[in-house]
């Protein structure tokens, strides 16, 4: 082996990835620990404020101290275990500004679908409209914060290792269901929201396995949350947001999404799966003229 390319510490990517992600639930404990001991000692500031101003503000704490952890874990595990450069996981922009660009509108055109069905279906209807600069500032980090996180964690480093030791495919349902299991404690989860998350875990994760870059789930990921929550006004993912646009939701909860919000939706369930079988025929067919083409 060239001195410049070592082995990885752990042969097996999957052993890496499980430690990872074992390493990073650990993060996530201590985070909101931390998190709690701050707010604890600080209520004497924050008195005036009303809970749900508190509660977000605890929230984006928790994630902007997770967010510190994971890339500090991501540095040392890619560094000193994999033995490889943090940006060969993905981080290279150019040529990728199209991936990210195209991720970004995915996740608004999929959520005003689901929007217009719920309208035209008298599921919605929208009772208020509340603009608020705080507010929208607050949502945009928590769901930029959000964002970064996840793709590090589920997509960069994850399916990146697991790629190196499974099937694309096996690799890409792997991390789809570790992406799962993180969410599977959120208030409001159900047997449709479960598998919305796994839909979603494989979608996020799909241009990943044809590209290794990770804007494309980077922006997509981004999108969906902040248009979902501190712009409709949606519950995401079980986490009640101020949002810009105050829906009121009629119906089954498998046609809204419940307490989990629209994520718990049948309707997300059938555009999450016709997307991503739309993107593997896309990627098929460029990755079968690539190989044509040498």
């Amino acid at each position: 082996m060239h001195p410049n390319n070592p082995l990885p510490v752990l042969k097996h990517g999957w052993m890496r990835a499980l430690l990872f992600l074992f390493a990073f639930f650990s993060c996530a404990i201590l985070a909101g620990m931390v998190s709690n001991l701050i707010i604890t000692g600080s209520l004497t500031i924050v008195e005036g404020k009303g809970l749900a101003e508190q509660k977000l503000g605890s929230i984006i704490l928790t994630v902007g101290i997770v967010a510190i952890m994971v890339i500090a874990l991501t540095v040392i595990f890619r560094r000193f275990i994999d033995r490889r450069s943090v940006k060969s996981m993905g981080f290279h922009w150019s040529p990728f500004q199209a991936d990210a660009f195209t991720g970004f509108n995915l996740g608004i055109t999929l959520l005003g679908t689901a929007t217009l069905l719920l309208h035209a279906t008298g599921n919605l209807v929208w009772s208020a409209a509340h603009l608020n600069a705080s507010d929208l500032l607050k949502g945009f980090i928590l769901m930029a914060l959000i964002a970064l996180i996840e793709e590090i964690v589920f997509r960069a480093y994850i399916l990146n290792n697991l790629l190196q030791s499974l099937q694309k495919w096996v690799a890409l349902g792997v991390s789809a269901a570790m992406f799962t299991l993180a969410h599977a404690s959120n208030p409001g989860i159900s047997t449709v929201a479960v598998a919305n998350l796994l839909l979603a875990g494989a979608l996020l994760g799909i241009n990943y396995i044809y590209t290794r870059n990770i804007w494309f789930a980077v922006f997509f990921h981004f999108s969906w949350n902040f248009i979902q929550g501190p712009v409709l006004g949606y519950t995401v993912s079980g986490l009640p947001l101020q949002g810009i646009l105050q829906p009121d939701l009629k119906g089954p909860w498998w046609v809204t999404g419940g307490s989990f919000g629209l994520e718990g939706s049948f309707i997300i369930t059938c555009l999450l799966a016709l997307t991503l079988l739309f993107l593997y025929f896309i990627y098929e067919k460029n990755a079968d003229k690539t190989i044509k083409a040498s």
